[in-house]
């Protein structure tokens, strides 16, 4: 499983990718993670609003930064 982060790198960017991993870690997935701070490349992904999280190419949060036990029930 791809995750990817879309955001600027702020404290809120590395609060969803700490949620993130330990969601897939829990689940005990295999995955790797990708900070993704270019702007054009956030624009290209359709990322509207930051911190994004997608999943395999598709984004699931936008602008928020849920839990690591709601990100894992969209993980599962």
């Amino acid at each position: 499983m791809k995750l990817e982060i879309y955001g600027s790198g702020c404290t809120k960017c590395k609060l969803l990718a700490e949620h993130a991993e330990k969601a897939a870690k829990d689940l005990g997935a295999d995955y790797t993670i990708e900070k993704v701070t270019d702007m054009n490349a956030i624009i290209d992904a359709g990322v509207l609003r930051t911190p994004a999280l997608a999943v395999d190419g598709v984004v699931v949060v936008e602008g928020s930064v849920p839990s690591a036990d709601k990100i894992r029930s969209r993980l599962s």
